[in-house]
């Protein structure tokens, strides 16, 4: 008994710390089968509001636009904008497919950079600010099921790159027809003999599945392992509250969340180009006949 008025007086163990902000707010718990009828709200709640003002900013952008001296925020969509396109030309070579892709990367990098920036938010603020305005039915009294970083959610990541996947095989028919694609299948990359036919295929599938699975799972795995680093340097300011001593535990929580958040910008923002370009580099794939 004593044990337990301890646990409740000084909180969560670290171990249920993490396991609890890796948490997702779900309409239920999955079973240990595949359940596509589990839905993160989270990650939905966050991804679209993240999208819808990322559309908002760049509409504003857009609209404000003059043909005279630009403002900071006009400089930079069109720095942006720029690059996106000169990307896009080198490696999409079909200049009505680039009036489609360009925008599509450009909306790509900057829902998932948006995203990403997420992670910069301190990780007990938006549960703690959630619980705080809507209450947190059936969860903790302290934190509420609520994570804010949409790509680190796998569901999410896998969701970008199916997306990207079907964006690639309309383009595959666009580009060479249904019949032209179909007889891409079949005879390369091994030839058109017909006993290479089977392998041919199973090395299509192959590779559309790779790269759709490597897609996904790079951006996941980059913004989880973010995400567990700044909740192990939580912990650390954590353990310094509870325990009242050691202000060397506070100023290496300081120096190391703040050094983890600086060079993190580098990696959110990486991972959003990577993402952009291998879309740019599949979409491109779709253009080129073997």
């Amino acid at each position: 008994m004593a044990a337990e008025n301890m646990a409740a007086e000084h909180g969560p163990s670290a171990g249920e710390y993490i396991v609890h902000h890796l948490t997702f707010w779900q309409n239920k718990k999955p079973a240990n089968v595949v359940d596509f009828s589990v839905f993160n709200y989270d990650s939905l709640f966050w991804a679209i509001l993240i999208g819808v003002l990322g559309c908002f900013f760049l509409w504003k952008a857009a609209r404000k636009a003059t043909s005279g001296v630009p403002g900071r925020f006009q400089a930079a969509v069109e720095i942006l904008v720029e690059m996106v396109d000169s990307q896009a030309k080198g490696i999409v070579h079909n200049a009505q497919s680039r009036k489609l892709v360009a925008p599509l990367a450009l909306t790509v990098f900057v829902w998932i950079f948006l995203m990403n920036a997420m992670d910069l938010l301190p990780v007990d603020l938006i549960p703690a600010a959630w619980q705080w305005a809507f209450g947190a039915a059936g969860h903790d009294p302290h934190h509420a099921y609520m994570r804010s970083v949409p790509t680190a959610d796998l569901s999410v990541t896998m969701g970008l790159s199916l997306g990207v996947l079907v964006t690639c095989l309309i383009y595959n028919v666009k580009i060479k027809g249904a019949g032209g694609w179909v007889h891409e299948l079949f005879t390369a990359p091994f030839g058109a003999h017909p006993l290479l036919w089977p392998f041919n295929f199973l090395m299509q599938v192959i590779e559309f599945i790779a790269k759709t699975v490597s897609h996904g799972m790079r951006l996941f795995g980059n913004m989880y392992a973010g995400e567990l680093i700044f909740l192990l340097i939580a912990l650390m300011g954590g353990a310094f509250s509870l325990s009242g001593t050691g202000i060397g535990l506070a100023i290496g929580h300081i120096i190391a969340g703040s050094a983890w958040a600086i060079f993190h910008i580098l990696i959110i923002t990486l991972q959003a180009f990577v993402f952009m370009m291998l879309t740019l580099v599949y979409i491109g794939q779709a253009h080129d006949a073997h």
